[in-house]
């Protein structure tokens, strides 16, 4: 019997593989307005009718809806563009929300994904375990979206400095997602510099909470992606 015990602690024990990551294993949310939300998106899909474009991402996508209003109805509601943000999620909860129709029934040209810094921040995830879960998706969009076109954002700078721990972690997963593109169905973009100093440190000015990006940052960043984004929105299927 202990030796049986001894071997169920050992593979508990054990570090969790690819097939067995969080970060790969789709979730959903307990939070109230979480499953509402996701049936709301179900359901905005179908008014919008002929989507061209679509993000896919955690509250610094999600606040294109408030942040970034004035922003998004000028540079991407004349593509009847979908924001898949949501607040707090990791990738395995996007994972989840593809999985269970969000992006189904619908032929957009470009999708543009920026998703992992809640790995980092809710629980310390290595960079290579955040990296899988952004492979996931993206592997999930292929199958679900083979003729998209997919611009793959490195996830955005957090804390004060590069000593960050947690930039540290991300900017780890960056430089293993830059190796995902292939310039022809995925495409990879890097806009830190964009926020940051240029000793690498990122100002209150810029986020306040050096995480999420303040309101006038939402133009920098549609600026910044414009010119890759454009060509990919102006791809034929």
């Amino acid at each position: 019997m202990m030796k049986y015990l001894a071997l169920f602690l050992g593979i508990l024990s054990l570090p969790l593989s690819a097939e067995t990551s969080l970060s790969t294993t789709a979730e959903s949310r307990t939070q109230k307005w979480w499953m509402p939300r996701h049936q709301e998106k179900l359901e905005q899909k179908k008014v919008l009718g002929d989507v061209q474009l679509v993000f896919i991402g955690d509250s610094i996508t999600h606040a294109w809806e408030n942040k970034g209003k004035d922003v998004w109805e000028k540079e991407y509601a004349p593509y009847k563009a979908l924001n898949l943000g949501y607040s707090a999620d990791r990738t395995e909860n996007a994972l989840w929300r593809i999985e269970n129709g969000e992006v189904d029934e619908i032929s957009p040209k470009a999708i543009v994904i920026m998703i992992g810094t809640n790995n980092a921040g809710h629980r310390d995830e290595p960079s290579e375990q955040t990296a899988l879960g952004i492979k996931a998706i993206l592997d999930l969009l292929e199958k679900k979206q083979p003729e998209a076109k997919i611009l793959l954002l490195g996830i955005f700078p957090r804390g004060a400095t590069p000593e960050d721990p947690k930039r540290i972690l991300t900017d780890g997963t960056n430089k293993i997602i830059e190796t995902y593109a292939d310039n022809k169905r995925i495409f990879y973009l890097n806009i830190n510099n964009t926020f940051l100093e240029e000793n690498g440190t990122l100002s209150r000015n810029v986020m306040k909470d050096l995480l999420h990006p303040n309101p006038d940052q939402y133009q920098v960043w549609a600026d910044a992606i414009r010119p890759q984004l454009g060509q990919l929105l102006a791809t034929k299927h």
